[in-house]
């Protein structure tokens, strides 16, 4: 008994309406632009950011190791997933690469010195906690089964210490 292709791939039939998170980020850092006034950049403002920015780069580029070193895809929408990596930054968060894309906003809002700022990278982080996440865990729950469920009750959505089991 075989799948449906809805089944298979649980974005089949999806709206054109879907944003890929790259793109939903910079929109996010085109309304930081706009919703921050033009102050003078600190040195201590351009340290902050710079450290955050530093810290996300180094999160997401240690997942995408991991995805690369598992030789899988980073896209876990698709069934093409084929090996569920809980390695490198996956032990901290489910999500190290949603993680990092945030963080990059927050740098930026650190180094623009702006509350308002950080209005869009909540607003990023609200879309893909409701959008994204959702259906890549669907497809991760029928790829993996239990071995997901395990992983998902020990490991955070976003941040906070792994529990244990």
């Amino acid at each position: 008994m075989g799948l449906s292709k809805r089944q298979a791939d649980p974005t089949a039939g999806r709206s054109s309406r879907h944003v890929p998170p790259p793109v939903l980020a910079a929109g996010a850092l085109g309304a930081q632009v706009l919703l921050s006034e033009k102050r003078e950049r600190t040195k201590r403002a351009k340290a902050a950011g710079a450290l955050v920015a530093a810290g996300s780069l180094l999160l997401m580029g240690g997942a995408v190791i991991e995805f690369q070193r598992y030789h899988t895809t980073v896209n876990p929408k698709t069934m093409d997933t084929t090996t569920l990596v809980v390695e490198g930054p996956n032990r901290f968060t489910r999500n190290p690469m949603y993680l990092g894309l945030a963080g990059l906003l927050t740098a930026h809002a650190l180094w623009r010195r702006s509350w308002s700022a950080l209005i869009p990278v909540a607003a990023f982080a609200l879309v893909i906690d409701r959008t994204q996440i959702p259906a890549e865990e669907t497809v991760l729950q029928q790829r993996f089964g239990a071995a997901y469920e395990q992983y998902r009750a020990i490991t955070p959505r976003w941040i906070g210490l792994p529990r244990r089991n």
